[in-house]
């Protein structure tokens, strides 16, 4: 005899900012937010589904794409019923957090930036991490031109790593230029290209001078040409 398949079961979960609830549901493996309750946390109104309808409705007179974003989704309502409900994906709410006046809305960004692509899913959908990556890129200022070459760059890394390569001691020295630049660009508090290009020299000159030291002492090079990675991990690098 067949089984009847189980029902799908609409959940809704609670997030706490401020003490505030903020109830979010799993809609296609990511957290959606329901609008009413961060418009209640942002703006103080009494009557959030009121402020909520009016902010709609002028951002649909402007021309504003914001409301695009959202989608009625069942969430449960404070009598216990699950009633369709004005839901945002992350990157929706940040794009309505913009449209409310609000002294509260840089720390929500950041909460929003921390529960929004909470870790759960991102092991079996690689997207999401790389979502979370952009959104908190975007919230610390950052421009849509510098976050996408940030991107590239990490792509890049995650399939060929020169670290890949390095043999202890190559690390520890690479390691140390990198520590000694960070500390002479922090305690110099440096501005601008040309001064952090100069640190940076200067950290990579500490580590220079280190390795010829050591150099010296073993009388024999630190630099190895050699391969450390598996043949089946370097087949991975190729393809």
């Amino acid at each position: 005899m067949r089984q009847a398949k189980r029902p799908y079961v609409e959940t809704t979960h609670i997030a706490l900012f401020k003490g505030k609830k903020i109830r979010k549901r799993l809609q296609n493996g990511e957290w959606w937010f329901s609008v009413v309750d961060a418009c209640e946390v942002l703006a103080d109104s009494i009557d959030a589904g009121a402020y909520w309808r009016k902010l709609k409705q002028r951002l649909t007179e402007e021309g504003s794409e914001v409301v695009t974003f959202c989608h009625g989704l069942k969430l449960q309502a404070p009598d216990g019923k699950m009633r369709e409900t004005d839901c945002a994906s992350t990157e929706g709410i940040f794009r309505i957090i913009q449209s409310i006046p609000s002294p509260k809305a840089e720390p929500f960004k950041r909460w929003l930036a921390k529960v929004g692509y909470e870790r759960v899913q991102e092991i079996e959908n690689p997207e999401l991490a790389t979502k979370r990556t952009r959104m908190l890129y975007k919230l610390k200022g950052y421009s849509e031109d510098w976050i996408e070459k940030r991107m590239r760059g990490i792509v890049i890394r995650e399939r060929e790593n020169l670290r890949d390569h390095m043999d202890d001691f190559e690390l520890i020295f690479n390691m140390l230029g990198e520590r000694s630049t960070t500390e002479i660009h922090r305690m110099e508090d440096s501005k601008g290209l040309p001064k952090l290009k100069s640190d940076a020299k200067a950290g990579g000159d500490v580590a220079a001078v280190a390795r010829e030291k050591l150099e010296k002492r073993l009388g024999r090079s630190l630099v190895s040409g050699k391969n450390f990675l598996k043949n089946s991990e370097n087949k991975k690098l190729r393809d």
